[in-house]
């Protein structure tokens, strides 16, 4: 199993996000959860047509964290 980073952005109808290693796999949602969903389902489809393509699959190069400050 590969883990991609992946980054959430609030929009005004919702979230998207992108996976930043995989240029072109995007989703959007009206929730963040609605948006998890769809972009590990986009992840996947990606994944599968660049396998069918013959296209090189990127390693996970990002990787992302989140850090508190006051």
């Amino acid at each position: 199993m590969t883990r991609y980073a992946v980054v959430y952005e609030p929009t005004r109808t919702g979230y998207s996000a992108y996976a930043p290693d995989l240029p072109g796999c995007i989703a959007t949602g009206s929730t963040l959860e609605e948006t998890r969903t769809r972009m590990h389902e986009a992840l996947e489809i990606h994944i599968e047509s660049m396998r069918e393509d013959g296209d090189h699959i990127p390693e996970p190069s990002h990787v992302a964290d989140m850090l508190e400050v006051a």
